[in-house]
C-alpha cells in the first residue's frame, strides 16, 4: 500500500477559504500564520501583504462593501489581533462583511505566558457578530463556513476565526480533509437563510403615505448601495418624481447630476419634508437622528432596513424589514399598479430645484476663483474637473480628513454607485490607503483616486509601499496644510508653560515632502502649489494609472473643524 498523503491545518484552512469562494486576502504575516498565507496563494487566492494590521482590516471591510462578499484578513497572534480589531470594529459600525483570522498561542500553553498570548475570543466579542475557535483540525472547514455565512447574513458585519498554533500543525489525510470540506459545504446549503417577504399591508401603507405626501423625500445610504439597489431606486424616483438625498457614501447610487438630486438643497429637503422614505441608511448622527430642529417634528419616516432591531430602535412611523433592493422592487410593483408622479412643476419639486440651483451657483462662484496659495476649493475644483474628464468607468474616490473630506463631499461629483469611500458611520481616520488597496482589487478597471488630508494620510502613509509593490492603479492626493485642521492656530495666551516652544498639538512639519515618501519605493511623486502644476500632475498620473502621490500645498489657515462636529471639540 502507498503512503497516505497528509495535510496540516494551514493547508486545510487555505483549502477551506478557496473552496468557499474567497478570492482575495489581506493581512500581515508572521508567527504562526505565514504558511497559511503562502498556501492560500498557491491555491489561487491573491494575498495583499500590508505593513500594519489596521490598514489590512480597513481594506477587508471596504472590500466587503464593494463586493458584497466577506473581506478576509489575516493577523498574527496577540498584538496582531489587537491591531486588527480596528478593521473588525469598522466593519461592524458600517455594516460591512469582514472576517478577521488570527493565529493564537498553543492551547497547551494557554495561561502560562506563552508568546503573544491573549484570550482573543474574549477580546473580539464587542466587535464581532460571531467569534469561533478551531480547537482541532477537524473543525477548520466548518468554522470557515460559519464565519463566511454569518458575516453576510441579516445586517452584514465582522466575524472572527481563531486558529491556535497547535491546530495549524495538526495533520489529517487528504481524503479526510475532502470529507470535512464536503460536510461543511452541505451544512452551508442546509442553513442558507431565506428572507421573508414584507407584509402587503405595509407596502400598501408606504405607497399611500408617499402618494398623499405634500413634500415627500427619498433618503438612501450605503446600505442601499451595498444591496445593489440602484436600478430599483432609479425606477422609484423617476416614476414618482420624488426628490432624493443620498448620505455621503450613498452618493452615486443615482448621479449627483440627476434633476431630482436634493444634495445642494439638503437643509430645505430634510427640514420641510413631511414623509421621508429612508432606505439603507440609519437615523444616526449623519442624519441628525431624524429629530428636530433639523427635521420637522411632524415628519413621518418610512424606514427600510435589513435589521428588525434597527427599526425597533428608531421606532419610525412605518418600518419595512428587508433587503433594500427587494423592498424597492415590491414598492415599484405596487406603484406601477396605481401610478402617481409629482412632476417638475410640483411646488415641492420646484422649491428643491430652485434652492439647489441657487446653492450650486453660489458654490460655483467660489470655485471659479483661482486662489493661490491654495485654499481647499481651488484644488478640489481642479480635481473634480479632471475626474469628470475620465468619463466611465468612473474612478473610486477615497476621501478622509476633516476639511478635505467635508469640502470633497460637496464638490466632487459621484455618478456611479459604490464609487465613494470615506470615514463612514464611525468617522474613522486612517482608512485611506487600506480602502485604496481594497478598491483597486475589488473594482478592476477603475482608477482609484484618494483625496486626503495630511493628517488622515499620515495614519497609513507607509502603505504607499504596498501600492508600489503590487503596482496598483492608485493616485493619492494629499492636501497638505501642515496639521490637523491646519497649522499652529494657538492664541498668544495659549502659548505658555514649560513646553511653550513645542509645536501645537494640531500642527505638523510645515510643507512636509509627502511626495518623496512614495519615491523612496519607486513610485511617482509630485509637489504642486499652483493650478497649472496640479493640472499637469493629475493629467500625467491619471494617464499612467500607476502608484503616485500628489502633494498639494494648502494655506495652513484655509481650513476649520468639521462644521457638523465643531460643538463636540
Amino acid at each position: 500500500m502507498g503512503e497516505v498523503t497528509q495535510i496540516d491545518g494551514n493547508t486545510l484552512a487555505a483549502k477551506s477559504l478557496a473552496r468557499f469562494g474567497v478570492e482575495h486576502m489581506f493581512g500581515v504575516v508572521g508567527i504562526p500564520v505565514t504558511s497559511l498565507a503562502t498556501r492560500a496563494v498557491s491555491l489561487g487566492i491573491r494575498f495583499l501583504a500590508f505593513h500594519n494590521e489596521q490598514s489590512a482590516g480597513y481594506a477587508a471591510s471596504a472590500y466587503g462593501y464593494l463586493t458584497a462578499r466577506p473581506g478576509v484578513y489575516l493577523t498574527v497572534s496577540g498584538p496582531g489581533c489587537v491591531h486588527g480589531l480596528a478593521g473588525l470594529s469598522n466593519a461592524m459600525a458600517n455594516a460591512w462583511p469582514a472576517i478577521m483570522i488570527s493565529g493564537s498561542c498553543d492551547q497547551a500553553d494557554a495561561g502560562r505566558g506563552d508568546f503573544q498570548e491573549l484570550d482573543q475570543i474574549e477580546a473580539v466579542k464587542p466587535f464581532s457578530k460571531l467569534s469561533v475557535k478551531a480547537t482541532d483540525i477537524s473543525q477548520i472547514p466548518g468554522c470557515v463556513a460559519r464565519v463566511l455565512d454569518r458575516a453576510v447574513s441579516g445586517r452584514p458585519g465582522g466575524c472572527y476565526f481563531d486558529l491556535p498554533t497547535d491546530v495549524l500543525h495538526q495533520k489529517v489525510s487528504e481524503s479526510e480533509a475532502e470529507r470535512l470540506l464536503v460536510e461543511a459545504e452541505k451544512e452551508r446549503q442546509n442553513t442558507q437563510a431565506h428572507g421573508s417577504g414584507v407584509e402587503n399591508s405595509k407596502i400598501e401603507e408606504a405607497v399611500s403615505l408617499l402618494r398623499h405626501a405634500e413634500r415627500p423625500l427619498v433618503v438612501f445610504g450605503k446600505g442601499a448601495a451595498y444591496a445593489r439597489a440602484e436600478g430599483a431606486m432609479r425606477k422609484l424616483v423617476e416614476s414618482t418624481g420624488i426628490p432624493f438625498l443620498p448620505t455621503p457614501m450613498g452618493k452615486g447610487l443615482l448621479p449627483d447630476t440627476h434633476p431630482l438630486a436634493a444634495s445642494a438643497a439638503r437643509s430645505l429637503a430634510i427640514g420641510k419634508c413631511d414623509v421621508a422614505l429612508v432606505v439603507g441608511a440609519r437615523l444616526n448622527w449623519l442624519l441628525h437622528f431624524g429629530e428636530p430642529p433639523k427635521w420637522s417634528k411632524d415628519v413621518k419616516f418610512i424606514l427600510v432596513d435589513v435589521s428588525p432591531e434597527e427599526i425597533e430602535l428608531r421606532k419610525p412611523h412605518l418600518g419595512l424589514v428587508g433587503d433594500a433592493k427587494n423592498v424597492l422592487e415590491i414598492l415599484n410593483k405596487e406603484i406601477k399598479d396605481d401610478p402617481f408622479c409629482l412632476g417638475s412643476t410640483h411646488p415641492w419639486v420646484q422649491a428643491i430645484t430652485n434652492k439647489a440651483k441657487d446653492n450650486v451657483i453660489k458654490m460655483e462662484t467660489q470655485l471659479a476663483k483661482d486662489v493661490v496659495p491654495f485654499n481647499f476649493l481651488t484644488p478640489m475644483r481642479i480635481i473634480r474637473d479632471a475626474i469628470i474628464g475620465l468619463g466611465s468607468p468612473a474612478p473610486v474616490i477615497v476621501s478622509e480628513g476633516a476639511n478635505t473630506m467635508d469640502v470633497g463631499r460637496s464638490v466632487l461629483i459621484q455618478t456611479e454607485p459604490r464609487t465613494r469611500l470615506d470615514a463612514g458611520t464611525w468617522g474613522t481616520m486612517g482608512v485611506g490607503l487600506g480602502y485604496c488597496i481594497a478598491a483597486a482589487v475589488a473594482s478592476p478597471g477603475r482608477l482609484v483616486v484618494a483625496v486626503e488630508g495630511d493628517s488622515g494620510f499620515g495614519f497609513s502613509a507607509i502603505e504607499v509601499e504596498t501600492l508600489v509593490r503590487y503596482q496598483l492603479p492608485v493616485v493619492v492626493i494629499v492636501f497638505n496644510n501642515g496639521g490637523v485642521y491646519g497649522g499652529d492656530r494657538r492664541t498668544p495666551e495659549e502659548i505658555n508653560g514649560p513646553h511653550k516652544d513645542d509645536p501645537a498639538p494640531t500642527s505638523f512639519v510645515p510643507n512636509a515632502g509627502y511626495h518623496a515618501l512614495i519615491e523612496a519605493f519607486g513610485g511617482k511623486g509630485y509637489l504642486v502649489g499652483t493650478p497649472d502644476e496640479l493640472k499637469s500632475a493629475l493629467s500625467e498620473s491619471f494617464s499612467a494609472r500607476k502608484p503616485a502621490v500628489i502633494n498639494v500645498i494648502i494655506d495652513p489657515y484655509a481650513g476649520s473643524e468639521s462644521g457638523r462636529l465643531q460643538h463636540k471639540n
